[in-house]
């Protein structure tokens, strides 16, 4: 491709990176308007892990942005299939097999999935799949599901064309130019240095691929990646080339994939003993300066597992000649994850860990960050793509290469709930973690923290005729009940020092937070808040608690795995003279919780707790028992209680001071299995699935939390969506069956027509009820209309009920 060869002095935006990632931000960026765009690759466009991609196209994911990312990749192939750029769309199909019940209970989840996007997925017989794709045997297979409208691509081709559509808007496209240096400027990034030649910009956009951290780091920003060395081979001729395309094939069971290749095949798969690369010793992440257009050294040892099972279900796999085998490095996250949006340095974008399904994704990730650079929003929900949600621990090359390399060599395991992760662990522990060790706690982990599900020790006092059906039985226990029921009738001590904990504070602290929260926060000192903040279009993109502790001191409480993004979106809208700092470690939090909570602490501490001295939603600083603590009079399960800040290293002598003094109360130490049950019956949302960047508060039943009389951010979208009338509301189902217990994302039917998904969802051991939270037409979301929720493949009949289920009038959390 004929290029300008004059580095341009400055450009609005440079995009770094000529892959299929970065040639696709281009050319969004390119549709919306934007010409002052230069795009600079080290080597050759394609030149990094983009020309040895399988180029395999699958829609359906289990997350609803990503499906919505992959189905406009699609679109948009087949549309440049018919340009003068021809991709090598092929609208082949796909097939994904299932060898075991449990794959097959996954599959008729996926075809439930897809209902929710118009997605033409169904399930199809071993004889069905073998009619499809002929060479595969039988053999084993129970079902399958088929979706016609996947297909592959050839990634080259896809590169090339979009770079082709990318100059003709007008980006110039500088190839065989490095980047040296990125300069920073109060805070922005400021120049791009080469060595064609310095660029001035106002954004920069990182689709470095494996050299990502590398790039990253020259802006002192941390790009958690890690290369994987993922091998593929392809065949001989195995059938003639008759104008017929066969479809791809994956059999996760047996870890590969196939797709066509010319009159050949192309096979490879996820085997379980992986090879990070460049990544060894004290060489973290030093990807050579030279490896541009290269692949790695056949491994074919590593490859016997996946021959073996290739050939098992495609007998010709054991005959064919091979053609050639490709081993070339993926740059994966620690997640699976895309690595997108822009970080915490201003104008500094990321679009990388594509984690071998980028030509998937590539469609999709333009169009998503090219909006995001435009208009400073994405669009949809991408907080789980967003690179802002990796936690300080993460920039550690040690940690990160650990959890890549369990989710890569699980990458084909069915995702069961509550499914826990062992790398890296124990990572971050609370104050009391020895006791909960030593009283028999199962852990979880979110976000580096060891945290408590439940207690086996626990597990008698609760009922296990209440296990629930498929999937929401696995990872269960009776102790969860045990727990809620406990919490409910006496008090529950539950740890949450892992929630993150921000401070803000300066001069225009109340200022800054008033105007970046829905919420009126600015109100006297001991205040708690609840609220959201909004981005332009009303959406919610952070729910937490704001207490004033002082005329310009404010301390944010937050879900665990939301505080390094909640932080970067208060840094990124809060002006000059705010302080901005996590101090999560800095502190314990113990919450007690329960009728019985005022009887156990009270004789712990000077403050009068009674309601008129100590009222819900506000704040105290006393001391319990030896130790000082922050007091705050607040609930995430519907009970009266209070949630107990400390010093950490105070943390164990609080912890071991509240549980005696519950001795003769009755009280049960509790886990976050109960905690989540406990709020479901309550009503209380949650961020990430009840609550999204796509939703607004009153679409959510939080309209209370709003104050449309005062400045806010997203209030004028906010309430011009209130005009125009609510076209949703999120409503509460009961399902008929008890033990037909939701996971989320389960379609929706009202008379018969799919509407919606479920948000999500659990078992209510007070109510006796299995519930389900989904956004529903308004004249729909009301006490008393019939639906149904798909699971597995079978519909059970459940009703919209009144919300919360537990305690409407919160009586008991003000008693």
């Amino acid at each position: 491709m004929a290029t300008d060869r004059t580095l341009p002095a400055r450009a609005r935006v440079v995009v770094i990176g000529g892959g299929v990632g970065g040639t696709s931000i281009a050319y969004h960026l390119a549709e919306l308007g934007e010409r002052d765009v230069v795009l600079l690759d080290r080597d050759e466009l394609t030149s990094g892990s983009t020309f040895h991609s399988a180029g395999l196209v699958g829609q359906l994911r289990a997350d609803p942005t990503l499906t919505r990312m992959n189905t406009y990749s699609a679109e948009l192939y087949a549309r440049l299939q018919r340009t003068e750029h021809p991709v090598g769309w092929v609208p082949c199909g796909g097939i994904r097999l299932a060898c075991t019940p449990e794959r097959l209970q996954e599959t008729r989840r996926q075809i439930g999935w897809a209902r929710t996007f118009d997605l033409p997925l169904r399930e199809i017989s071993p004889a069905e799949a073998k009619e499809l794709f002929p060479l595969m045997s039988t053999e084993g297979v129970l079902g399958a599901s088929y979706l016609p409208t996947d297909g592959y691509v050839d990634p080259s081709q896809l590169t090339y064309s979009l770079a082709a559509g990318a100059r003709a808007g007008g980006v110039r496209i500088h190839t065989r130019t490095r980047v040296l240096g990125i300069d920073v400027r109060d805070g922005r990034v400021h120049r791009v240095r080469t060595d064609k030649g310095e660029i001035e910009a106002e954004v920069v956009v990182n689709c470095g691929g494996m050299f990502a951290a590398e790039i990253g780091r020259m802006a002192g920003v941390r790009v958690p990646i890690v290369p994987m060395s993922h091998q593929y081979l392809v065949t001989d001729p195995v059938r003639p080339r008759d104008g017929t395309h066969l479809p791809t094939l994956r059999d996760p069971d047996n870890l590969v994939y196939w797709r066509e290749e010319v009159d050949g095949l192309l096979m490879g798969g996820y085997e379980r003993d992986s090879r990070p690369w460049a990544q060894n010793g004290a060489a973290f992440e030093a990807v050579p300066a030279d490896f541009n257009g290269k692949l790695l050294a056949e491994d074919w040892d590593r490859f016997t597992e996946i021959g073996a099972n290739s050939e098992a279900r495609v007998p010709v796999m054991g005959t064919v000649g091979v053609r050639r085998m490709i081993n070339g490095p993926e740059a994966f996250t620690p997640d699976n994850e895309f690595c997108l949006g822009e970080t915490e340095l201003g104008g500094f974008f990321v679009a990388a860990g594509f984690c071998a399904h980028g030509i998937a994704g590539a469609g999709g990730v333009g169009k998503v960050m090219a909006e995001w650079i435009v208009s400073g929003d994405p669009g949809l929900d991408v907080s789980h793509m967003d690179i802002r949600r990796f936690g300080r621990h993460y920039g550690s090359p040690s940690y990160t290469r650990k959890r890549v390399v369990e989710n890569y060599e699980t990458y084909y395991d069915i995702p069961y709930p509550h499914r826990e992760r062992s790398a890296g662990r124990p990572l971050r522990v609370s104050p009391a973690y020895q006791w909960h060790v030593g009283h028999g706690a199962s852990f979880g982990e979110k976000s580096g923290w060891e945290r408590v599900n439940h207690y086996e020790s626990n597990v008698d006092g609760g009922d296990p005729g209440l296990r629930p059906h498929d999937w929401a039985g696995r990872n269960w226990s009776p102790a969860i009940g045990a727990e809620h029921i406990a919490t409910r009738e006496r008090a529950g001590l539950f740890d949450e020092s892992s929630f993150a904990k921000i401070s803000v504070s300066g001069p225009r602290a109340a200022e800054s937070l008033n105007w970046l929260c829905a919420n009126d926060i600015d109100r006297e000192i001991g205040t708690v808040t609840y609220t959201q903040a909004l981005n332009e279009r009303g959406g919610i993109e952070c729910d937490f608690t704001v207490t004033r502790l002082a005329e310009d001191e404010f301390m944010i409480v937050t879900g665990t795995a939301f505080g390094s993004r909640d932080m970067a979106w208060l840094r990124g809208h809060a002006g000059d003279g705010v302080r901005i700092a996590d101090v999560t470690g800095q502190y314990a939090c113990f919450a007690l919780w329960g009728p019985r909570a005022r009887d156990i602490l009270a004789p712990l501490t000077p403050a009068d707790l009674g309601n008129d001295a100590f009222p819900y939603l506000t704040a105290q600083e006393t001391t319990v028992g030896d130790v000082p603590v922050r007091a705050l009079r607040v609930t995430f399960v519907g009970e009266l209680g209070w949630e107990l800040y400390c010093s950490a290293e105070y943390g164990a002598a609080l912890w071991r001071t509240l549980w005696e003094a519950g001795a003769g109360h009755g009280l049960v130490a509790g886990g976050y299995r109960a905690i989540d049950s406990l709020r479901l019956e309550k009503g209380y949302r949650l961020w990430g699935s009840d609550l999204t960047p796509e939703v607004h508060p009153y679409e959510a039943g939080l309209g209370f939390c709003v104050r449309p009389d005062k400045p806010f951010l997203g209030r004028e979208a906010l309430l011009a969506a209130r005009e125009r009338g609510l076209t949703r509301k999120l409503a509460c189902l009961v399902l008929e069956d008890p033990r037909h217990v939701v996971l989320g994302s389960e379609p929706v039917r009202v008379g018969g027509t799919v509407l919606t998904r479920v948000t999500s969802g659990g078992f209510g051991y007070t109510v006796g009820a299995s519930i389900a939270y989904a956004y529903l037409p308004p004249e729909l979301a009301s006490p008393g209309t019939a639906a149904e929720v798909e699971l597995f493949g079978t519909w059970v009949p459940a009703v919209v009920s009144k919300q919360p289920l537990f305690d409407p009038k919160s009586e008991r959390v003000r008693q």
